[in-house]
């Protein structure tokens, strides 16, 4: 006998909509996850080839490796003022329309348009990091864990899709740079018409309420454990984001053919998704996650110094080592923010504060590696300073790792 005080069943209509709904969400979800790290992951296996077909020199590249970490750590501030005055499906939309002009500019005329246009794509994927996993979890909050899962796989098959085709693309073409550059706008401009449904919502955060909501950022940085969990996420990135753009250069130097260099970032990216899928969980379940920072420090350091200073019969176990280790080491600093917090609105204090001082710490990775590969013509001198970078992780890892978390007040 059906019980009297159950709500009325939907409707087949109701329901056929509902999952409509749903699925155009998702979809449009997908979509972009898939350009988050795309048009960042398709240059570091062409730097060669860009640097002789437009004429760049080793500082200009160097530049060109620490725009988009630059761009992330100056526009990720802006995204919660413009998802509170304009709802953020509206500045997803937005975002996504910006990449794929960002990613058509550097391409049409990449002689003038290559840093103009990759910093303009890059500020649009500043302001998708932040936005999409929030409106994820205000759309969806019962279905938020398997719709992050979700984004992650997206995510992570953009970044390795795009290392693994750049330099396919670029001989397809015939060595055109504006085919190669401009073709990565594709995905972009699905991603943007996968959106289009999501644009008649208008999501916006509510304002926070109670002591210290509008000042938390700035009451934040008095204290130590701010200061720590902001440069274990800076040194990460700083290292991730050296290796993500100098690995395949290396790689060619060492002998290795332009496509296998390719490919060989294809699988660090491949490892860093097992990574960051895998220590979250095991995070979780730790008392404390000491244990784990010096796991993931010794697993990055051990693929690193092997991609390097080892035979290189053995490549593709060091990077697949060095992704996983790096992917463990996201995954530990974004799960800080999170632990290290007593509440949702510290936590994202606490998040925007190490992301955005994060990111201009690990501007200067790319540059750093770089400068010293021209400076001393070599890669040795570069991958040292990158080992000595990564074990100083420990020491600013350790403390944050402490089961401990800020004041309430923020």
């Amino acid at each position: 006998m059906p019980d009297p005080a159950a709500p009325p069943a939907p409707s087949p209509p109701r329901t056929r909509h509902l999952a409509r709904t749903w699925v155009l969400f998702v979809a449009g979800v997908l979509a972009i996850a898939f350009n988050l790290r795309a048009a960042i992951t398709s240059l570091p296996p062409l730097f060669p080839e860009l640097s002789t077909r437009l004429h760049l020199g080793p500082a200009a590249v160097s530049v060109l490796a620490s725009v988009p970490v630059l761009a992330f750590g100056v526009f990720s501030g802006v995204a919660a003022p413009l998802s509170r005055r304009f709802g953020e499906e509206r500045v997803l939309g937005g975002a996504v329309a910006l990449l794929a002009a960002g990613l058509i500019l550097r391409g049409v005329a990449p002689g003038v348009l290559l840093f103009p246009g990759t910093a303009l794509a890059a500020a649009a994927i500043a302001l998708l990091n932040v936005l999409l996993p929030s409106l994820v979890k205000r759309r969806a909050p019962e279905r938020a864990g398997l719709l992050i899962g979700l984004y992650l796989l997206s995510l992570s098959a953009g970044s390795i899709l795009a290392s693994l085709i750049a330099v396919p693309v670029y001989n397809a073409s015939g060595g055109s740079v504006p085919l190669s550059l401009s073709v990565w706008a594709l995905p972009a401009l699905a991603a943007a018409v996968a959106w289009l449904p999501q644009l008649r919502y208008r999501t916006v955060p509510r304002p926070e309420a109670g002591p210290g909501a509008r000042t938390a950022p700035l009451k934040l940085s008095r204290y130590a454990l701010t200061w720590q969990v902001t440069a274990y996420m800076g040194l990460q990135s700083l290292t991730f984001y050296a290796e993500l753009s100098w690995l395949p250069t290396m790689f060619r130097d060492r002998g290795v053919s332009a496509g296998g260099a390719g490919t060989l970032l294809a699988l660090m990216n491949l490892g860093g998704a097992a990574g960051s899928l895998v220590i979250p969980v095991l995070a979780h379940r730790a008392r404390n996650q000491q244990a784990l920072i010096a796991a993931t420090v010794a697993v990055s350091a051990a693929g690193l110094a092997g991609a390097w200073f080892a035979p290189l019969a053995g490549d593709a176990v060091w990077v697949l080592l060095l992704g996983m280790g790096q992917g463990a080491s996201l995954g530990l600093a974004i799960f800080f923010t999170m632990a290290r917090a007593p509440d949702p609105r510290v936590a994202a204090s606490l998040s925007g504060f190490a992301q955005s001082v994060g990111y201009l710490v690990a501007t200067t990775g790319p540059l750093v590696a770089g400068f010293l590969h021209t400076a001393l013509g070599g890669w040795t001198v570069a991958v040292v300073v990158l080992l000595v970078i990564t074990g100083s992780q420990l020491a600013a890892g350790w403390p944050a790792a402490r089961a401990v978390t800020l004041p309430e007040t923020g």
